[in-house]
């Protein structure tokens, strides 16, 4: 070979191996920041985002960052919005036992538990501090109530530093309910479809498709309905009923978590899909006009319907006051199961089927 060849053909091969490594450089990941934890790739760190004080009241979000070795999408898991609901804050505290870092392609966020003040006092639906429902306030402000807050600092922390969120919900401790997700809709088809194919890999059959959230993004209202007006594709997702703990609920979060983390190629593996999804075309809430004590007819997963009883409230001293009935014919999605019932407050869904 000449020395002119044997010149060209080392040259070639430095700029493969130049290709390479930065190749190999390229796909390294890079340290995540939210809040003021920092999170070096291969590294799994816990901590707290500060919720603001205001009139002397001030609240922390406990989160857990797994930043993979490798680079890929940002997945941002939130539990606990509503404080009442225990399968997927354990399904969380589990899972981040299960992710080595080393092995992970991305980042996944995990917020442990939104709404520490309802949490702690164990209560439905609600923040004690304001009174106001965490998952009707986004995208929140800084200087609203606490539930306000908690709401800006999720939206600020979590949804624009993901690339997709689950917000993992399940029945609160009044609410008996059947597993099912909602696959909310926007005006963005390429969200929707990343969407569809996060809600099919989650795995749970009763799918809602979704086409009633605002698209206000100042008053978004809802965790997941905010992260998809800012083109982040999101999924809500319910598994579990009643306040209870059950392990076959922990399980399905789980297993839904992973599924959704094999369709991004954050961890080895195929996704898998619903192969039976029974979408749901229609839904409603009936809610309640009194206060007093709920009693229902029927049970979750039921079918009702149009015009059927489904139950009825009684005052405090067990005079029938409010039949409720059936504004159409479909599945229970879920049914309030505990006696006390105050006016405004939600006492069963209806799904209709869509029809194939």
């Amino acid at each position: 070979m000449s020395l002119k060849k044997s010149g060209k053909a080392c040259l070639c091969f430095l700029l493969v191996l130049s290709v390479s490594l930065f190749s190999l450089a390229s796909e390294k990941n890079k340290p995540f920041q939210i809040g003021e934890l920092s999170v070096a790739p291969g590294e799994t760190k816990s901590g707290y985002l500060s919720v603001p004080e205001k009139e002397g009241v001030k609240s922390f979000i406990p989160v857990t960052v797994i930043n993979g070795s490798q680079q890929g999408k940002v997945l941002a898991l939130v539990a606990g919005v509503h404080g009442y609901e225990y399968p997927p804050i354990l399904a969380l505290y589990r899972l981040k036992r299960m992710i080595d870092p080393r092995s992970l392609s991305g980042t996944l966020i995990m917020v442990h538990i939104a709404n520490i003040p309802a949490f702690q006092k164990r209560i439905i639906y609600y923040n004690p501090h304001d009174w106001k429902n965490l998952n009707r306030v986004f995208p929140g402000t800084p200087e609203g109530t606490l539930s306000q807050r908690i709401a800006h600092v999720l939206t600020e922390e979590v949804v624009r530093k993901c690339d997709f969120l689950i917000d993992l919900h399940c029945g609160d401790g009044n609410e008996a309910l059947i597993p099912y997700c909602y696959w909310m809709v926007s005006g963005d088809e390429k969200t929707n479809e990343v969407s569809k194919d996060m809600v099919l890999a989650f795995g749970i059959k009763h799918i809602i498709i979704d086409d009633t959230r605002t698209q206000d993004l100042t008053d978004s209202k809802y965790l997941g309905n905010t992260a998809i007006l800012h083109k982040k594709p999101a999924i809500t997702t319910e598994s579990g009923y009643l306040g209870r703990t059950d392990e076959e609920d922990v399980v399905r979060n789980i297993q839904g978590i992973l599924s959704v983390m094999k369709l991004f190629k954050m961890i080895e593996g195929e996704p898998e899909f619903v192969t039976d999804p029974v979408w749901i075309d229609r839904y409603e809430v009936v809610y309640s006009k009194k206060d007093g004590l709920f009693y229902p007819l029927t049970k979750m997963g039921y079918y009702v319907t149009q015009g059927e009883k489904v139950g009825y409230i009684t005052d405090y001293f067990g005079n029938v006051l409010e039949e409720l009935r059936a504004p159409f014919s479909g599945i229970l999605l879920y049914i309030i199961n505990t006696p006390p019932i105050s006016n405004g407050e939600p006492l069963f869904e209806v799904g209709r089927i869509k029809e194939k």
